[in-house]
């Protein structure tokens, strides 16, 4: 017992010394630690220190150098200022100087003006006082010379002038006359000139369109087929045409009349396809004349395009083209319009070579004289006036709309140009077999019924046929009622009295029809 209490004390002391060497120790260590820490820092605000004073130096050298620089700035700027501002003293000086020295030459010139002015003045009271000195001599010449010539000076100056007057006017005259005489005889000469040269040159052919076609029958049988039960299929082709359709003993033989030849070329074709078909009724009457229609519309396109090509013409607008084809089916006195005018422009161009002048725009002009014919009847006016305005509208120059608008001197022709029109459309309708004037009254009068129809409201259409001894007027259902188509008949029937001469009576009909059309599926 007594020796374990000894070896447990002798192990605590151990234990507790063991302890305290450990604490002892670490304390030690610590103290090591923390003095090489201390150490650490001291180096490390040492070196801060140091940095923050190179810093600070080197901020110092920076600002030195910006003042420096600073300062210069301000003084090469001070510099360049006072240099400007003292060459601008300079030339204010300079100006001052120039100003000085111009006032004194102004003083001068005020001086050496009112020297003068006295001297005018001076001058003129001396001009006045010679004028009042030759007038009262001549005063006391004329009274002298009136008392010798026994006549006052009035009198006097009046034989004098009298005299001359009459001596001019008798020179004047005789060179007047002189001049005008060498000058119709030149004027003559060159024009013959150029007109025959014109003519040689333009070598064109010419026939006239008749008022009639007749078209061939398989056998007299087709006449039958073409009147229709109670004479609807012929009355169906004239009304969509616009044409008489004669049937009468020819054999084999058709006849249609109309003084429009775009109506009578395509009832024409329409009958030749009807009676190719076989099926004529009034429903495939309509379809076949719309189609033909069509197909001659397309025909006056190829016309106006043949001639624009011929003639080397090129820019014209397309609806020209069409309208300038449609000449094709007109004729002017039994003249064809289209052919016409392609002879009108050579002639044109001829005389415009001839002449020294733009030989495109004399082309043009030919061309386009006669387009106000192809318009529509419903624009009124002359066909020169009209067919310019039109060529005005499509895009063509004012020289060329004055050259077609004065070909009949129904405007003033503001260049050579619309004489030279005059003169070549004169040629051509002059030259022998081109036109007959035989026909002209009678398709005119044709012309003027259609006109006078067309006048009236509400109508769509209206046709000449029977050679003029029938007028058929196709009115808007829409827009006339029976009452209103009875009324425009009998008043179309008074303004033809009125307005027109003509032999026997003229039948007037007035047509409204109204459709209703429906489909079964």
């Amino acid at each position: 017992m007594g020796i374990w209490q000894s070896s447990l004390a002798t192990g605590l002391i151990a234990g507790a010394g063991g302890v305290f060497l450990g604490i002892l120790g670490f304390w030690a260590f610590g103290r090591l630690r923390l003095s090489g820490v201390r150490t650490q820092v001291e180096q490390m605000l040492e070196g801060a220190r140091k940095e923050s004073e190179t810093v600070r130096k080197e901020a110092e050298v920076s600002a030195r150098a910006e003042i420096l620089n600073a300062r210069e700035r301000f003084e090469d700027e001070t510099k360049a200022r006072k240099q400007e501002l003292n060459a601008l003293e300079r030339h204010l000086s300079q100006r001052e100087a120039k100003l000085d020295a111009r006032m004194d030459q102004m003083v001068e010139r005020e001086g050496e003006l009112a020297r003068r002015e006295e001297q005018l003045r001076e001058l003129r009271k001396g001009l006045e006082r010679e004028q009042e000195e030759i007038g009262k001599l001549r005063e006391q010449k004329i009274h002298e010379l009136e008392r010798i010539g026994g006549m006052t000076a009035e009198q006097a100056q009046a034989n004098l002038l009298e005299n001359l007057e009459r001596e001019l006017q008798t020179e004047s005259a005789a060179l007047v006359r002189k001049y005008t005489e060498q000058a119709k005889l030149d004027a003559e000469q060159e024009a013959r000139k150029v007109i025959t040269i014109a003519i040689e040159r333009i070598a064109a052919e010419h026939a006239s369109d008749a008022l009639t076609a007749s078209v061939a029958l398989p056998n007299d049988d087709m006449k039958g087929r073409i009147i229709g039960r109670e004479g609807r299929n012929i009355r169906a082709l004239e009304a969509a045409t616009g044409v008489s359709v004669l049937i009468d003993d020819t054999p084999q033989t058709v006849v249609i009349s109309g003084f429009d030849p775009v109506r009578k070329e395509i009832a024409r074709q329409a009958m030749e396809r009807l009676i190719l078909d076989g099926r004529i009724h009034p429903t495939r009457i309509e379809e076949i004349v719309a189609k033909v229609r069509r197909e001659v519309e397309e025909t006056v396109r190829k016309a106006g395009e043949a001639a624009t090509v011929k003639l080397g013409i090129q820019g014209v607008h397309p609806e020209l083209i069409q309208t300038l084809g449609r000449l094709r089916y007109r004729t002017s006195y039994t003249q064809n319009v289209l052919d016409h005018s392609v002879e009108v422009a050579n002639l044109m161009a001829t005389m415009a070579s001839e002449l020294g002048l733009d030989v495109a725009i004399a082309k043009r002009i030919g061309l386009f004289h006669d387009i106000g014919k192809a318009i529509s009847h419903e624009v009124e006016g002359a066909h020169a006036i009209v067919g310019a305005e039109y060529i005005r509208r499509l895009g063509e120059s004012a020289i060329i709309c004055n050259g077609v608008a004065a070909h009949h001197g129904e405007v003033e022709a503001e260049s050579v140009y619309g004489i030279l029109a005059g003169a070549a459309d004169a040629i051509s309708a002059s030259r022998p077999g081109a036109r007959a004037e035989s026909t002209a009254m009678y398709i005119r009068r044709l012309q003027q019924l259609e006109e006078i129809s067309h006048s009236f409201k509400g109508v769509r259409e209206a046709y000449a046929i029977q050679a003029g001894r029938e007028i058929r007027v196709i009115v808007e259902p829409d827009q006339l009622s029976d009452d209103d188509a009875a009324m425009l008949a009998r008043s179309l029937s008074q303004k033809i009295e009125q307005g027109l001469q003509y032999p026997g009576q003229i039948q007037v009909t007035v047509i409204r029809e109204t459709r209703a059309v429906a489909h079964a599926r």
